[in-house]
C-alpha cells in the first residue's frame, strides 16, 4: 500500500498517512475522475471504512482530500453519528490533523500561506476557497479546460455535462451565468473548470 501512496502523496507524507489508514482499518479505493468530487467516504454494513480518491488529484489536493475524508471517520467515530458532516466537530477533527502537514517540507512556499489561511476554518471543499482552487490548479497537467474569471464577458463556455452557457456579471463572489437553451440563469464559482466556446 505504502509503494501506492507514494505515486499519490507528496513524500514526507506517505508513511503517517500509511499509519493513519492502517490504524483505522480503511479500505482506500483511488478511482477514476468523478466531476462532482475529488472524494469520498463511507462506512459500509460489515463496518468496513471506505474511502475513494479521485486518481486524477495532484499530490497536494490528494493529500488535502484524502485527509478530509479520514477526517469524517474520526469526527463520527469521536462525537458520534448524529453530527453534522461538515460541521464544526468535523472542522476541528480536519484542523487538527492537517496541522501536522502545513510544512514547506510538504507544500510549495506559495501553496503554503493559502493553506494555513484555508484551515483557520476549512470549508466542505477546498474549491469553494476560489484562491486556494487556483493555486492548487497550477500544479495540475495541462488542459483545454479554462477558469468562468478567465472568460471574457459574454464568452460561451461548455460545462462538463454538455450544458451551454453565457458568462454574465459578477454577483458579490459569483458569476451569473445564462444557459443558452433555457436561459435560465446559474450561479457559478470564479473557479469553475469548463471550455471556452467562443470568446
Amino acid at each position: 500500500m505504502s509503494d501506492v501512496l507514494e505515486k499519490y502523496l507528496p513524500s514526507h507524507t506517505v508513511s503517517p498517512i500509511f499509519d493513519l489508514i492502517e490504524e483505522n482499518n480503511i479500505h482506500l479505493k483511488i478511482v477514476n475522475e468523478r466531476v462532482t468530487r475529488h472524494g469520498d467516504y463511507r462506512r459500509k454494513s460489515n463496518g468496513v471504512h471506505q474511502i475513494t480518491i479521485n486518481a486524477n488529484l495532484n499530490k497536494f489536493r490528494f493529500l488535502i482530500t484524502l485527509v478530509h475524508e479520514i477526517a469524517h471517520l474520526l469526527a463520527f467515530e469521536r462525537f458520534g453519528g448524529a453530527i453534522k458532516p461538515h460541521g464544526r466537530e468535523w472542522k476541528f477533527t480536519f484542523q487538527q490533523m492537517m496541522l501536522p502537514f502545513i510544512r514547506p517540507e510538504i507544500f510549495p512556499m506559495q501553496l503554503l500561506p493559502l493553506i494555513a489561511k484555508h484551515f483557520k476554518n476549512p470549508n466542505a471543499s477546498s474549491d469553494t476557497d476560489a484562491q486556494l482552487s487556483v493555486a492548487l490548479k497550477s500544479f495540475d497537467p495541462e488542459t483545454d479546460k479554462n477558469f468562468i474569471f478567465e472568460l471574457p464577458a459574454g464568452g460561451v463556455f461548455r460545462i462538463y455535462n454538455g450544458k451551454i452557457f453565457k458568462k454574465g456579471a459578477k454577483r458579490r463572489k459569483r458569476y451569473e451565468c445564462v444557459e443558452v437553451d433555457t436561459g435560465r440563469i446559474y450561479l457559478f464559482q470564479p473557479n469553475a473548470e469548463v471550455e471556452l466556446i467562443m470568446g
